[in-house]
This record gives structure tokens, sequence and C-alpha cells, in this order.
């Protein structure tokens, strides 16, 4: 042997034992050449043989039951039979030259001593036992000491057998006595039963041990024919049988023993004991007692007492079989009944139901567990087409399938298939299930295909659950932003398909309860989302993307999706009547067409944009999204992100445009006005920036330095003796703060101002948010002396009656009023000049001085003299400037008289 275990141990006597593996077969076979051509003796050649190869294939064998444990103990089964196979081999060996050495003595035949026979025959029995133990402990053929005591029984009872039919047969039947020749005849029996068994149930290591039961059977039978030689119960010429079985024995052994070491351990369901009913290994032994039973006594000879004693040994043996077989039988019956009973338990309690169909697709079985998960019986069910029970509309795909399943040939080879169908209960109800179909036709205890079905109802509707809240709005109904964004998406992908994208926007739900409960806004809500589905098309989207943005999407051509916007925004603002109150919604909507962009998300971004820009304007507008507009917008956004901490960086400014008096061109007054430094952008007018800053919330800050600022610098002339009165632009949240007018008494005592030499302007726009707010805090100002003006008047849908009711001192003209050429209409009235002496006219009815804006070339200045406007103010006067500068233009336009 050549081949070096894995688990072999490497020291240096370990390298030495191996060394000796191919060198003890050739020692061994080149003393039987020595004996054979005379050069040793023929006694003493078989002796030296046979030392030689079992002393080293002994040495190996304890070697390794000694060795150091790779996975398993050193005291497992296997390495305990390699050590008791060690040790029958030397008991073999020294058996054999004990014998040799004491038939030396004999000179008249060499081969024939009793005394060396008898030494044999106990030198056998030693070297048998220990080799019938030794293949009890192979790993295999036993896995405990209850299997190992059925694989002794199997063998005692052949051995036991043989042993009855060899002494009736041959022994008695001969006359022969008590010889050592027939004991080791018939000892050898035994044990050639035993690693025939052995062989039999060792399982996956079958090969192996039946080399290892083979090596020792033939040194057994080599030992015994060299027992026999001495005995002269055989011929002369078995000698080289003894010698070669002595030689060759010894090396099956040990090499079915290292290979069987050197495999893995088995498995938990590879050491199962296979009981008695493995193999009928006990019916020739029997059957050959039986026959020698019925020779002699159809010879009517007489049974002596050695075979009555054996024949009754024969059936002890075999009744001490029979009980440990019935009892193994009564082990496995429950054993089997426990894994039946697990089963059922198993399949009882299973969620799935378990059906069994034949190759016609009719159900043969079906699980316990059917009848209460899906309140299908037996009756119902058994012996009819599983297709029945399956929904029609499902039906030709299932059957398809399972068509399919059959077909696969051979058996067993096609994957195991998932089908999804609705399958009616026991009450009649289509429920949704999943099912996998396996082949197992295949398999003999089954042998048809097996559907495990379950219930997969809940897993949907939680599927859909999971649907509805990522994709519907859970308030509204309506799809969110996710759903509207793929239904773009389907809609882009249609080729030469128009369509735009509507975003609308609505108030403030906050602001517009005034204070009233949050489920009126949600109502409010749910009303929009029902009135929104009325005004679109069967075919448009609409969607829900914030708390108060609605979209829709349409493929119609823009007119259409115009036109479509025009209605969803009259739907939207008329009046809503909730919890006994009424709310009014402002509105707007941007509009993107859906070719132009180019991408999903691009498209709402710019139907966005649009959107903004039309809130800008003012609700109820509608906006188309243009590259212009981006621009804008763009530009928006980026005062938005640099304008907080204007102030901190002392980027603002003020400039100051005089007021001029018409008649003598002397100045009176200055409006302060408000620029923004910026460092990279350059002067930033403030009707780019208030807006933002109004947004932002900045407006109230920003406003209270404009205040100070123009009181600081107010005061400063006036101490420098200038006889002027200072014009300072509000905002409308700015006039709306409760704390305003307090303010303004602030400022005016620090800078110690006489508050009729300031002015507080205000557009018309500023006056439509809350213009009873606005008329009471116009007239406190008036009350701490403060004078008022309402600046662009004529710009507005503020009527000329309505100026009797407003607090206003000084009328601030916008030159829409006589900007125009004079033109007479058809019937010769002259248009244009009338305006603006109507103006004039009331605003001195009411107290209230009047200053023309926009005063831009000479054209503009004598229509507003003319028209009767005491004070004018444009670039035609002077450009807003510096305070330094604004000094200088004072110096040089002062009046004649002063």
């Amino acid at each position: 042997m050549s081949v070096e275990p894995a688990e072999f141990p490497r020291s240096s006597t370990g390298r030495v034992s191996w060394a000796l593996v191919p060198v003890a077969p050739a020692l061994s076979c080149a003393l039987l050449a020595a004996g054979t051509t005379g050069l040793l003796p023929r006694m003493t050649a078989l002796a030296a043989a046979a030392a030689a190869s079992t002393a080293v294939h002994a040495v190996l064998l304890i070697c390794l039951a000694l060795a150091a444990p790779g996975t398993r103990s050193p005291a497992s089964p296997g390495r305990r039979s390699a050590a008791l196979l060690g040790a029958s081999l030397l008991a073999t060996g020294a058996t054999v030259v004990a014998a040799v050495a004491a038939e030396s003595r004999v000179a008249t035949n060499p081969l024939v001593d009793p005394f060396a026979a008898r030494l044999g025959t106990a030198g056998l029995l030693l070297a048998t036992l220990l080799f019938l133990f030794g293949l009890l402990l192979l790993p295999g053929p036993a896995s405990g000491a209850l299997a190992r005591l059925h694989l002794a029984l199997d063998g005692l009872a052949i051995g036991a057998c043989l042993l009855y039919a060899a002494w009736l047969m041959v022994v008695h039947s001969h006359g022969g006595t008590h010889s050592p020749a027939a004991g080791v005849a018939l000892f050898g029996c035994a044990g050639l039963a035993t690693a025939t068994v052995s062989g039999l149930r060792a399982g996956r290591y079958r090969p192996t041990v039946l080399i290892c039961c083979t090596g020792g059977a033939v040194t057994i039978i080599g030992l015994g024919t060299a027992v026999a030689l001495f005995a002269g119960s055989a011929p002369e010429g078995w000698l080289p049988v003894a010698a070669l079985a002595l030689v060759f024995g010894p090396v099956l052994c040990w090499a079915g023993t290292l290979v069987t070491e050197s495999d893995p351990a088995p498995s938990p369901a590879e050491r199962t004991d296979p009981g008695f009913a493995g193999y009928p290994i006990l019916a020739v032994p029997v059957g050959t007692a039986l026959a020698a039973t019925a020779y002699r006594v159809a010879g009517d000879r007489p049974f002596d007492a050695v075979s009555v004693g054996l024949g009754l040994g024969v059936l002890a043996v075999l009744a001490v079989r029979e009980v440990f077989a019935v009892l193994d039988i009564r082990r496995y019956a429950r054993r089997i009944a426990l894994q039946e009973a697990r089963f059922r338990s198993l399949v009882s309690r299973s969620t799935d139901i378990t059906v069994v169909l034949d190759d016609d697709l009719v159900v043969t079985w079906q699980s316990p567990s059917a009848a209460h998960q899906f309140g299908l019986l037996d009756r119902d069910v058994l012996d009819r087409p599983f297709l029945g029970l399956v929904h029609p509309e499902d039906a030709a795909a299932v059957r398809e399938r399972l068509t399919a399943l059959v077909a696969a040939r051979p058996y067993g080879t096609a994957r195991p298939t998932l089908l999804g169908a609705r399958l009616r209960d026991g009450s009649g109800r289509w429920r949704e299930t999943e099912s996998t179909v396996s082949d197992q036709r295949s398999v003999p205890e089954v042998g048809a295909l097996v559907v495990h079905v379950r219930d997969i109802g809940e897993r949907r509707e939680l599927e859909r659950e999971l649907h509805r809240m990522a994709f519907i709005d859970q308030l509204t109904g309506l799809p969110n932003r996710r759903q509207l964004l793929r239904t773009i998406a389907a809609m882009r992908a249609v080729p030469g398909q128009p369509g735009a994208i509507l975003v609308v926007g609505l108030d403030d739900l906050a602001q517009t309860g005034n204070g009233r409960l949050p489920e009126v806004g949600d109502a409010v809500l749910v009303e929009v989302a029902s009135r929104l589905r009325g005004a679109v098309e069967p075919s448009d989207r609409a969607a829900r993307l914030s708390d108060t943005e609605f979209a829709v999407a349409t493929a119609d051509h823009p007119v259409h999706a115009y036109a479509l916007a025009a209605r969803v925004l009259a739907e939207l603002t008329r009046p809503y009547p909730v919890a006994a109150a009424t709310v009014h919604l402002g509105a707007a909507v941007g509009l993107a067409e859906l070719a132009a962009a180019t991408s999903v998300g691009d498209t709402l971004s710019r139907a966005r944009l649009a959107l903004c820009r039309a809130a800008q304007l003012r609700q109820g507008r509608i906006e188309w999204y243009d590259e212009a507009l981006e621009a804008a917008l763009l530009r928006r956004f980026r005062l938005e992100e640099e304008l907080p901490g204007v102030i901190a960086r002392g980027e603002l400014d003020l400039v100051f445009q005089p007021i001029l008096d018409l008649i003598d061109a002397a100045p009176v007054g200055a409006e302060a006005l408000l620029r923004w430094r910026h460092p990279k952008r350059g002067t930033v007018p403030a009707a780019d920036f208030v807006p933002v800053a109004e947004d932002l919330g900045l407006i109230d800050e920003i406003g209270e330095w404009v205040l100070r600022r123009a009181c600081r610098q107010l005061a400063n002339w006036l101490r420098d003796g200038l006889d002027l009165w200072l014009s300072v632009n509000l905002a409308a949240r700015q006039l709306a703060a409760p704390n305003f007018v307090a303010r303004v008494a602030r400022v005016l005592d620090d800078y110690r101002i006489p508050a009729d030499r300031l002015v507080v302007e205000i557009t018309e726009q500023d006056l439509r948010p809350d213009l009873p707010a606005a008329v009471a805090q116009l007239t406190r100002l008036r009350t701490l002396g403060v004078r008022t003006a309402l600046a662009k008047f004529g710009t507005g849908p503020t009527p000329l009656a309505s100026l009797r009711r407003l607090p206003v001192d000084v009328l601030k003209v916008d030159r829409a009023l006589f900007a125009g050429t004079p033109h007479v209409s058809p019937g010769g009235v002259e248009l244009g000049m009338p305006v603006i002496d109507v103006v004039v006219g009331l605003g001195r009815r009411l107290g209230m001085e009047i200053v023309a804006e926009g005063l831009e070339d000479e054209a503009h200045l004598d229509l507003a003299r003319a028209g009767g406007c005491r004070y004018g103010q444009g670039f035609l006067l002077g450009r807003p400037q510096p305070a330094e500068h604004f000094e200088a233009y004072l110096e040089s336009h002062r009046s004649p008289t002063a």
C-alpha cells in the first residue's frame, strides 16, 4: 500500500512505520521463496514470513489507534477496532512462531506435532476472539452497544448452525472425536460468519469494511490451516496456502481499517441501525442445519450428546435473536407511529393545504388542514378535477402550466412551478392563493403531483394597502406626487402626444381658517379634491402634491390645457360652505408642456415655476412656463438666498429724490428710496427685493432700518436749517404690524423731529389686503401728527369717491393720468386733461396736497401745471441721489426768496 492517510501521525516513528509498509510483504515473500528453494527450513520460513507481515501491520494498526485524532476521539470505535485488530495480528504471528518453535523438536515429521497443534488452537482462539471484537467496533456495521449485540448474535447464530451441520455431516458421521483439527474448523465458522455479517451490515463503509473483514478472515484461515497441518489433519500441500494467507491477510486487514478511519464521520441518518430486517442472513445457515438434521434422521443415525447440545444451542441463539427482532420491530413501529403522528400534526396545523393530483389532474388526497383553512371537505374534493376549484378566468393558465408539468419526461426533472390563482373555498368564496407544484412521480411513496396551496388574500390586501399608502393621498384619495410622476412618464412615452401639466396652488388653509378647527381645513381639501375630479376629463389624471398644491396631467393640446386650467380655477375659487361657515380660497395655476421638458422631474419643476410666477403676480392668474420666466424666478431664488443678513453686511443704502414746488421750482421735500448695493449685481432697486423681503419675513427689520436712517438724515437737514419734509414708503405688512405706530413715535422722539415733517407713503395695492385695518393705522399716524400719502394713484382700483374715506394728506398722482397726449373724441370733447383736473379738484376740496409723480419731460410738466398740480417729482426735476449729492442739489436750487 502506498497511499498515506490524512490522519496518519507525522512523527518520526510514524514515518519509520510507514516506510515498512511496502517492505513487509516483499520481505515475507523473500522468506517464503527461501523456504521453497531450500535456503531455509520450510517451517522456519513460514514462521519468519508470518512474523514479519503480522508484526509490521500490527504496529501500523496500533499506531493508527494511538494517533492524534482529527475530528474523532482516540477512543472512538474505529480506533479501538484498529487496536484490537492489531492485537489479533500480533496473537496470530506469535502463535505461528511459538508453534513452529515447538514442532521443530520432532525429527520424524516436522509438520506434525500434537503439542504445537494444541498451542496453535489456543492461539487461534485468542486471535479469533480479538478479531471478532475488532470487527464489532468497526464504524459502519453497528453504531451502538445494542447493535453490536445484534451483530454478535447474528454471527453466533450462523456459526452455531454451521457448527451443528458440520458436526452432524462431517465429524460425527466419520466417527471423529474432539480433535484439535475439528475444533479449529468448527471454531473458524463462527469467525467467518461474523466477518460476513459485518461486511453486509457496513452501510456506506461496506467496501472498506469488507476489505478489512476479508483480510482478517484470510489471516484466521491461514492460522487455522497451519494448526491443521500441525495436527496432521491437512495434507502437506496446504502449506503454501497457509503461508500466503498469513502474509497478505494482515495487509488487507490494515488497508481496510486505514481507509475506514480516514472517511468522514457519517451523518445521523447513516448511523441508523438497520436491525435484523436488512438481509435474510440466517436463511442459508438455518436451512443447512435443518438439512443436516433431516439427513441424520432419514439415515436413522443417532444424535450424540455434542450434537444435541449444539442443536439446543442453535435453538437458544435463534430464540434470543427472535426476541431482539421483536423488540426491534416494536421499536421501529413506535418510531413510525411517532413520525406519522408528527407529520399529521404538522400538516393539520399548517396554514397551507397540500393536494395530491394524478396525471389527469384529479385530486387523490388533500391534507386535513383543508377543512378548517378553506372549508373543503374530502367528499367535495377527492376524485374530482382540481381545475374545478379554480376561477374560470384563471383556469386556462393553470391548466397550461400543470399540463406542461405532467408532460415533462423523465418524471421529477421539472423545477417546482409557482401558480397564482383564485380558488373557491367551501363556502363558495373566491380566495387569492399561491401554489407551489412539485413533480413527485419519481418518488415511489408519492407517485403524483403535489400542490401546496396557501391563502395570500391578506398579503395581497396588505400590498394593495401599501400601494395606496405609497401612491395615494390618504385624505383626498387622489394620487400623490409619486403616482403623478409615473403618470407623466407613461404619457411622455407615447410618441407624438402633446400633453401638459397643470399645478394648482391654493391659499394657506391655516390662515384662511381664521382660527377654525383643523377638521375645517380637512373638509375643504376633500371638497377641493371632489371639485377637481369633476372639473377634469376622464382621461385626465388629478393628483395632490402637497398641503396646498394639486396637479392635473392632461394629454390635450396647449389651447385645451389652458381652457382646462381656467375651468379648474373657476371651480376651486368658488366659496366652500363647511362647518356652518364659508371659506374663500384664492388659487393660481402654472402650466408646462410635456414635450418641451427634458425629463419627468423637469416637467413638474417647470409647471411649479410657472405657478410661482402666477402667485407672485396675483391670485386667480394662469401662467405658462417659458425660459424668461425661469430666469426671473431663478433671479428671485438667488435674492432669497442672499437677502438675509443684508443689514448686518451694510449693503443697504438710501437715496433721495427731490419734490419741487412747480410754481417757483424750489425743493420743498424729498422721498427716501431704498437701494441694495449688491457686491456682485450692483444696485438693486427696492421694487425687486422688497417683495422678496416680505415673503421671507424680513420686511419689518428692513422697514425699521429705513425709518431710522431716513429720520436721522431728516434731523441733520433740519439742524442745518433746511425747510424740508421727507417721505418714507411703507409695505403692507409694515402697516399691519400692531406696534407700528408706537415704533414711529419712538423714532420721532429719538431724533427730535417734528411729526409733520415726516410723510408715510403707501400705494393703492398695499391698501387692498385689509382696508379697514390700514385706515385705522393711518388714522393713528395722523393723530401723532405724521402726514400720510397715497402714492401711484391712478394705477389701482381705488375710485375717486373712496378718497373722502381715506385719512390721506398727500395724493401722489401717477403719470398714467396725464402722460398721454390730449386728444379729441368724435363728439368734439377733449379727453385726457379733464381726468387730472377732476382728481386735483377733488383732492383740494378734501384738503389734500397734490404731487404729480413720474415727470420725465417738459410735456408732462406742462400737463401737470395745467391740471393744477402744486408739486411735482420725477427725473425731469431731479434723479434719486445720495444724501451728499442731494444737499448739493439743494444749494443749486434754492428759492429766490430764500
